[in-house]
């Protein structure tokens, strides 16, 4: 009989129309005045504009304060929780990666940590115009002029969030546009088959390009290579795993693509300093995180 797959002990969000754009707009939220929700992961995107207010979340378990003038990147599959809002103004934006995967595909490089893009002061009207143009779009009737529309004005945000993000980050060489596009197929694949397959030669065959040449493309974007990429998705998810949920280590070892639960306990070490428990035990005991029963005012 298989193991049980811990991955499903944490709540999902899915997009709740069939398309692969949703828009929310967020007016004076306010979060912990009643039950807080529980940790849950997104099954797309999302990218929170907030114009306004004041507060804390929690992204794969590290507190970050919210900043007005800011989009936080919340890439699908990381674990997100709202600990306290008030007075909150902005939009949701929630994409699919079939949204995301031409050439507004940097959204799935974001896999680990939170990624903060301060929107200029001068353009933040111009960004909030486009995200409510777009929400205002989605309540329509469909016609067949709406999902050319809705994919331009996706496209329009996405990228000039692209462009501010290049911006803030001017000082890192830029990387060739083969390197950049072979990159995201490589997170592509790797977000698809890290829980069964370890192994360099995996992905390069799947993507049809030598190893060396998959690893020189992967630095050049990265600073990493293809083995460091992989290990740190998959220990990702452990460590996701071990902090939002209380499968066992062999279950977890199993979810993440080992056989061999002492092997990945091992491995395990190696990357994050100390054994799975220990690494349980310390973020349990310095970064609860809330079980309080119910949901916070909409789907946060």
């Amino acid at each position: 009989m298989p193991a049980p797959d811990p991955r499903r002990g944490l709540a999902v969000d899915r997009l709740a129309s069939d398309g692969a754009v949703e828009v929310a707009i967020v007016e004076d939220l306010a979060v912990g005045e009643g039950p807080i929700r529980e940790p849950h992961r997104h099954d797309y995107h999302e990218l929170m504009w907030l114009r306004a207010g004041e507060g804390e979340q929690l992204i794969d378990g590290e507190a970050h304060a919210i900043v007005p003038g800011t989009v936080t990147v919340i890439a699908r599959g990381q674990v997100h929780q709202f600990r306290w809002a008030r007075g909150l103004h902005g939009a949701l934006l929630r994409v699919a990666d079939a949204a995301v995967a031409g050439d507004d595909g940097w959204l799935l490089d974001r896999r680990r940590g939170a990624a903060v893009i301060t929107v200029p002061p001068g353009e933040c009207g111009r960004f909030e115009a486009v995200l409510r143009a777009l929400h205002a779009e989605a309540q329509r009737p469909p016609d067949p002029y709406a999902a050319e529309l809705i994919g331009h004005l996706t496209a329009t945000a996405l990228l000039w969030l692209a462009r501010w993000d290049d911006a803030s980050r001017a000082e890192r060489p830029k990387a060739d546009d083969a390197d950049v596009a072979l990159h995201r197929r490589f997170a592509e694949a790797l977000e698809r088959d890290y829980p069964r397959h370890h192994d360099v030669a995996h992905y390069a065959d799947a993507l049809a390009v030598p190893a060396a040449a998959l690893s020189r493309a992967l630095v050049s974007v990265t600073g990493r290579a293809t083995k460091e990429l992989i290990v740190e998705r998959v220990m990702t998810e452990a460590m996701r795993l071990l902090r939002f949920t209380d499968a066992g280590v062999g279950a977890i070892a199993h979810a993440v693509g080992y056989d061999d639960p002492l092997y990945f306990s091992r491995a395990f070490k190696r990357y994050a300093g100390r054994a799975p428990q220990a690494y349980r035990a310390e973020v349990h005991g310095s970064a609860p995180f809330a079980h309080s029963a119910g949901a916070a005012q909409g789907r946060q």
